[in-house]
């Protein structure tokens, strides 16, 4: 089996907001290179932070309806779906590493979906979070 990545949502706005300049491009890259290889995991947090984002708070935002067949696409993805037992985790991943709740639920979603990285600009480029490698493609 090949490693899965865990993508986090600010890698999967900047690839479908066409004004995030070179982080669009540099994100449409990853994104393209993760549905090749079929190595692309994410949760239900991206997927909800996704919708908001990009109907709402970047500068020329989606409809809706558009933002909607996004997310219908990446459903063919693994997705984790955070359920009460991964609020449990998160919070214990946040204390011991000393990150954000929000930072940790991404972490314990890519351990329960296996994954070996998680890009994100979010979190540190090259810690180690409970042995899942962060890496910021824009650093």
């Amino acid at each position: 089996m090949k490693d899965r990545i865990f993508v986090d949502t600010n890698i999967l706005v900047y690839a479908h907001d066409l004004r995030a300049g070179d982080r669009h491009a540099k994100a449409s890259f990853i994104m393209e290179s993760l549905w090749e290889a079929q190595t692309g995991v994410i949760s239900t947090q991206v997927v909800q932070e996704f919708y908001v984002t990009i109907t709402r708070k970047i500068k020329n935002p989606l409809k809706p309806v558009d933002a909607r067949e996004i997310i219908r696409n990446y459903l063919a993805w693994p997705v984790q779906i955070n359920d009460p037992e991964m609020t449990i985790r998160a919070s214990e991943i946040e204390e011991k590493n000393s990150i954000s709740f929000w930072d940790a639920l991404i972490v314990a979603a890519a351990l329960r979906l296996q994954a070996k990285k998680i890009i994100s600009e979010d979190l540190n480029s090259g810690q180690v979070i409970e042995g899942v490698l962060i890496e910021n493609p824009f650093f």
